[in-house]
């Protein structure tokens, strides 16, 4: 056996104890992502091996939580990938408008740029006041950085230059507040939403979404673990409810992909068609 094959043992080993001490659910993720991030965090532990982290994790409730938090994947920007939020704007939102009210599924929502992003995109087609969204993520942390609300001023000059290729119909600057060297979303953003703990590997459907927003997620995720969350992802929808994934995803190999058409291939977006 050789030295790599015992380092996947011993990630397994790993995986199993934070799953046993936590609840957290990896064991399904893909494996080459788990990899890089174990020997990432283990470089930083001060442990000899990822086996030696094992009885540490086990026993110390803040190292169990600094690996949580290692593992949990955050990377997100405002209105990033501009043309998938202009697909959002002129293929979906029309459609979000014919129902009086609609709730939306942002799943993975990491820091909060993407809710935030949706929330000025919905305001701005004037229909924000009819939406409740619900925004999860299995990582505390980053949960309570996206309900602040608060972000690098570095980061603003992309984001601006995203929101107006997204086809935003104002300046992006009239729904934050700068101060010093960050900027704060604008409250009203957040009226409508609720930030909520859930684990997609583990927890249960969201029911009767209009919308269901999950992107650069699946691709952290085995086979097995992308048909069960899409399974959850599809359940969630109401007939002719819209779902929408990572650029870098597909619904290809889905076992229930015949149950969605195509609204845009590029950009990742697809309607559940209506039972006969």
């Amino acid at each position: 056996m050789d030295a790599a094959e015992l380092e996947r043992i011993e990630i397994r080993l790993l995986l199993e104890a934070v799953y046993q001490r936590s609840g957290y659910d990896f064991r399904e993720y893909a494996m080459a992502s788990l990899e890089r991030r174990c020997r990432q965090f283990l470089a930083l532990s001060g442990c000899e091996s990822i086996s030696a982290m094992i009885p540490r994790l086990l026993r110390d409730e803040e190292y169990l939580s600094r690996l949580v938090r290692y593992f949990s994947v955050s990377v997100t920007e405002l209105f990033r990938d501009p043309f998938v939020y202009r697909v959002l704007r002129e293929r979906v939102v029309p459609v979000l408008r014919t129902w009086p009210y609609f709730k939306i599924w942002l799943a993975g929502c990491a820091s909060g740029e993407e809710v935030y992003s949706l929330a000025i995109l919905l305001s701005e087609e004037g229909v924000y006041h009819r939406a409740t969204i619900y925004a999860t993520d299995f990582n505390d942390e980053v949960l309570d950085k996206a309900r602040e609300g608060i972000y690098a001023l570095s980061a603003i000059r992309d984001a601006t230059r995203n929101y107006q290729l997204s086809g935003g119909k104002g300046s992006l600057a009239d729904y934050y507040h700068a101060r010093y060297e960050a900027v704060a979303m604008d409250r009203s953003l957040r009226e409508r939403v609720t930030f909520a703990n859930h684990n997609l590997a583990t927890d249960s459907a969201f029911g009767e979404m209009h919308l269901v927003i999950c992107r650069n997620v699946l691709i952290y995720f085995d086979r097995v673990l992308q048909d069960r969350v899409l399974d959850l992802l599809g359940e969630s929808l109401v007939h002719g409810g819209f779902l929408c994934i990572g650029t870098k995803e597909s619904l290809r190999f889905w076992r229930t992909r015949a149950r969605f058409e195509p609204v845009d291939e590029s950009a990742r977006v697809y309607k559940k068609m209506v039972e006969m």
